[in-house]
């Protein structure tokens, strides 16, 4: 498995696909899934620094399998919300996607610096059932 940035039309295309399905997006926050993800949409937010966004791949031949991402990505205050999709359901369940975070994750840290400080229980609703959201932060001490 690897993370690469999204870089191609190709890349695009396929990540906001993968977004714009109903079974992905009611996990995430931005856009309070009023905002449909486009591929226009995703590139404009690769170019910021609010973002930190990767493709992970199949073991096999190298091939797309989803998307890993830290967006709201505040410097000053050392935050950010972490989200991963599957772009596929075949490709849910199998352990890909704990690899991918857990790499991402490592990869992030090294670069921005967050550490997990802890969890928001039961705060995020999707058909009438909560779910937990994990929080990250930095100290500016502990910035390198």
């Amino acid at each position: 498995m690897t993370l690469r940035p999204l870089s191609s039309f190709a890349d695009f295309e396929l990540a906001a696909a993968w977004l714009q399905r109903k079974e992905n997006y009611q996990w995430l926050d931005f856009g309070s899934s009023r905002q449909g993800i486009t591929p226009t949409l995703l590139r404009i937010m690769v170019q910021r620094e609010a973002n930190f966004l990767r493709l992970y791949t199949s073991d096999a031949d190298d091939t797309p399998i989803g998307i890993v991402a830290l967006s709201n990505i505040d410097r000053n205050m050392r935050t950010g919300t972490f989200w991963i999709v599957a772009g596929d359901q075949s490709f849910r369940s199998r352990g890909r996607g704990r690899i991918a975070a857990s790499r991402f994750l490592a990869l992030a840290f090294r670069q921005l610096g967050f550490r997990f400080i802890g969890r928001q229980r039961q705060c995020h609703f999707i058909d009438g059932q909560p779910y937990d959201r994990l929080l990250f932060d930095l100290l500016a001490s502990e910035l390198r």
